[in-house]
């Protein structure tokens, strides 16, 4: 029993050891970083086609025998070969068809799927890569292609989501096709994102609407006064703080919040409507929520579909790549001491968990 109890105490010491030497090497670090160059970050393109074939020329290598993945590389060939040459034979029949002169005639290209993600906190902080990558995909993108984005996001601030949809309308607005998938939940500043799309593909249960606004937070003044602690507040203008955390909340300054709210709500039903003429606003703006299979009777989305489905349906006919904007973390966000984020984090986790809890 003595043995166990120096043991643990050893253990412990040498832990609180260990863990002050990586709290150091953190805080030096970050101090050593803050003079250098942030990396702002890069693009990384992958050609999902590839990846699908891989998949099947994995469980194709696993199910044939010798002698049938002969014949199967064999008839590959062939066919590579067939394609090749009736993709230079429909090049000579467009340049016979436009003219001898026309020395750029080419056949038409092949359809380009740029597939998107977007995974939505609170403060839809993903709209900073969103950006960085719909740069990028407009910098090449026709009418002829088409633009994926998979949402997933409960929804969280107006400004920010806002941001989040209007990157979004800058495809829109040059033309390109938009397709939104929902897999799982794109419900509230999730959906005001969605419902910019040319269309709205959703799996069946994934989670959808919420047009609504809502806004909470607790008071203590009462905690305060009964502890004989005063709480000043000085402002400029007549509505500058509505209702506050620690001071005495007045009935007028509650409804001028709810005012604020409401004309939000307004706003938020006008951004619906134009971009989804069809749905009645009325009817779906109650800050209600609908699985994808009721959302279709009510229009909020077209298809019934996971992203799966519709990439691989795709991939018949278009060469379709996945567009990601990355930051090179650095070593105090890799060994977790990054101390504000982990708080900011755990606070918006329980945030959300309390605001997901009600769907289900």
């Amino acid at each position: 029993m003595e043995f166990l109890t120096n043991y643990g105490l050893f253990l412990a010491k040498t832990i609180t050891f260990v863990v002050a030497i990586l709290v150091v090497v953190v805080v030096a670090v970050s101090v050593g970083g803050r003079n250098k160059k942030s990396d702002k970050g890069h693009i990384e393109v992958t050609k999902l086609n590839e990846k699908f074939d891989h998949l099947r020329d994995s469980l194709r290598d696993a199910m044939l025998d010798d002698e049938e993945y002969k014949e199967y590389e064999k008839a590959e060939k062939k066919r590579l070969k067939e394609e090749k040459a009736q993709k230079k034979k429909a090049a000579k029949d467009v340049a016979k068809t436009i003219g001898d002169n026309d020395s750029a005639a080419e056949a038409p290209e092949k359809k380009r799927v740029f597939v998107l993600d977007f995974y939505g906190d609170i403060k839809a902080s993903e709209v900073e890569s969103l950006r960085e990558e719909i740069s990028t995909v407009l910098t090449l993108a026709k009418p002829t292609d088409e633009v994926v984005v998979k949402v997933e996001s409960g929804g969280g601030m107006v400004h920010s989501y806002g941001l989040a949809s209007s990157q979004l309308a800058r495809i829109t607005n040059k033309n390109i096709p938009l397709t939104v998938c929902v897999d799982k939940v794109a419900a509230s500043g999730g959906y005001m994102m969605a419902c910019v799309a040319n269309k709205i593909v959703a799996a069946p249960f994934a989670i959808l609407g919420s047009i609504g606004v809502v806004a909470q937070l607790p008071n203590f003044h009462k905690i305060l006064k009964k502890n004989d602690i005063d709480y000043e507040m000085f402002t400029a203008g007549e509505y500058k703080r509505t209702v506050t955390m620690f001071g005495e909340n007045t009935e007028k300054g509650r409804a001028k919040f709810v005012e604020e709210l409401e004309d939000t709500h307004v706003l938020f039903k006008e951004f619906v409507s134009e971009h989804r003429p069809q749905v009645d606003v009325v009817a779906v703006a109650t800050g209600e929520v609908w699985f994808g299979r009721r959302a279709i009777d009510v229009k909020l989305i077209d298809e019934l579909q996971t992203s799966d489905e519709y990439l691989f349906a795709q991939a018949e006919n278009a060469d379709i790549y996945e567009v990601e904007f990355t930051y090179k973390k650095s070593l105090a966000e890799k060994l977790g001491f990054a101390a504000q984020a982990a708080v900011d984090r755990l606070l918006m986790t329980w945030w959300e968990r309390l605001n997901i809890s009600r769907w289900f």
